[in-house]
């Protein structure tokens, strides 16, 4: 388990930081100004989506809460999605119109964590296959 942990925190750590810089990077190139913080999108879902997985193995070891793991992660993705809205409330729910890469800012850092998040649940899901 401490190794499977250790694993989480690694990938989403490299995932942060080669996601944020490289995302970065193409913006500066293309002198795209964005109206919110891209790093705090990025950490975000880097914290969130590490949190997640680590609980979600801590709480696979207990026999009673097992089956019902799947059904867990769904009300997580919920508080996920609640919380995302709460934080980002002003610099993104307050504006009428996004250009094409402050949408990209938005949705590429959502599915490059939330892709990887759905691996590890997976992974998790069938230990005790």
């Amino acid at each position: 388990m401490n190794k499977d942990i250790f694993t989480y925190i690694i990938v989403f750590g490299v995932l942060f930081l080669t996601g944020f810089y490289t995302h970065q990077f193409l913006l500066e190139n293309l002198s795209a100004n964005l109206s919110f913080s891209l790093e705090k999108i990025y950490l975000f879902h880097a914290l969130f989506s590490g949190i997640v997985c680590i609980n979600l193995r801590v709480v696979s070891t207990v026999d009673k809460l097992f089956p019902q793991l799947g059904f867990i992660y769904l009300g997580i993705l919920l508080i996920k999605l609640v919380l995302f809205s709460i934080f980002f409330y002003n610099p993104i729910f307050t504006r009428e119109t996004f250009n094409l890469p402050e949408k990209g800012a938005l949705i590429i850092p959502l599915f490059i964590f939330l892709l990887t998040e759905i691996i590890f649940v997976l992974k998790i899901l069938k230990l005790k296959e």
